[in-house]
């Protein structure tokens, strides 16, 4: 093989490389129109301690509101490297039919102790209702699979859109997001 030849594989090697790379790290998206969004279970945890920040919340309470799920776990850094975005996504629609909603699932042993979330909660200064789902069964009903993952729910409680992955103000997913909470919240409440 001459040298020209071993440089074109070699670079062909590279490019299959980078696109494979870039299938499986490319920010992924799940979109419904009203006609097929499915409506959103309802939340599987309704003891005071298996909340914080807030009582106990149903998606009914929720209604006429759009809701923006985050599914995180307080050890992952995409999760956390997130949460400026969030918080200011919360900023930005404080004043509007609009709630954020953490929903911690732990990966590992020790993120299953409530105090241990509730030092986190704190400590990345998140004022928004988490839900602790220690048995992963809204992670089931969910049908999600990664950390993290925003979920938005309409004003009539369907999901309307998934997005995975850590999240930064101004960037293509950030824009994606906030532009289709923009366009649920003008949408008429049933």
């Amino acid at each position: 093989m001459t040298y020209k030849q071993k440089l074109l594989m070699g670079l062909l090697v590279i490019g299959v490389f980078g696109l494979a790379l870039t299938m499986v790290f490319a920010p992924r998206v799940k979109a419904f129109d009203i006609s097929d969004a499915p409506a959103a279970p309802n939340f599987t945890h309704h003891k005071p301690n298996e909340w914080i920040n807030s009582a106990p919340l149903t998606l009914t309470h929720l209604r006429g509101q759009v809701v923006l799920l985050d599914f995180w776990t307080f050890d992952c850094w995409n999760c956390y490297r997130s949460f400026p975005w969030l918080k200011s996504v919360e900023k930005r629609f404080a004043d509007q039919a609009f709630t954020v909603i953490g929903v911690h699932t732990p990966e590992f042993e020790h993120e299953r102790i409530r105090l241990n979330i509730v030092k986190k909660v704190k400590e990345f200064e998140l004022d928004h209702p988490v839900m602790i789902d220690n048995d992963f069964s809204y992670w089931r009903a969910m049908d999600n699979r990664y950390w993290p993952t925003f979920y938005l729910i309409d004003k009539q409680g369907r999901v309307r859109a998934a997005y995975i992955g850590e999240t930064h103000k101004a960037d293509k997913r950030a824009k994606a997001i906030e532009k289709r909470i923009v366009d649920l919240l003008a949408e008429q409440s049933s």
